[in-house]
């Protein structure tokens, strides 16, 4: 099976989010088989078209809510990355589970406080373990 599941209808309450606020949310990468589609009508001229995403979003667009994975709109690009033998969709994620998230908030693998501190100055590798410029070895 390419989908986690297959149903007709949003479980969740309607969005009502502008492209421009999808727009804000980072792409990341969801398994197929992870997801649940919301539709089961697949429209053979959007799943041929070569430019069906000429006009929309780049990315599907997914929402988790009660801790499942819904794919809220992208089925096309889904079920063509099935049959180029992908287990992959690039997609936005729209976190209904968290009241706190909202479009365009860094998610939690994106924050900084779990980056090693950067050097003042840059190490050069070859450099260490030599002497500083100008000092003189033992026996010059």
């Amino acid at each position: 099976m390419i989908f986690k599941g297959v149903q007709e209808g949003r479980p969740y309450p309607d969005l009502n989010l502008s492209p421009r606020e999808w727009a804000q949310i980072p792409p990341r990468q969801f398994r197929l088989d992870e997801l649940i589609t919301v539709t089961t009508v697949l429209a053979l001229d959007k799943l041929l078209s070569e430019d069906s995403t000429f006009y929309g979003d780049l990315f599907a667009h997914v929402v988790q809510y009660r801790g499942e994975l819904y794919l809220e709109d992208g089925l096309h690009r889904a079920v063509r990355s099935a049959l180029r033998n992908r287990t992959i969709v690039h997609a936005r994620l729209l976190d209904l589970d968290d009241p706190t998230a909202h479009p365009g908030a860094p998610a939690a693998a994106e924050s900084t406080d779990r980056l090693p501190p950067v050097p003042s100055r840059p190490v050069n590798p070859r450099r260490t373990g030599r002497p500083a410029r100008g000092a003189h070895r033992a026996g010059d």
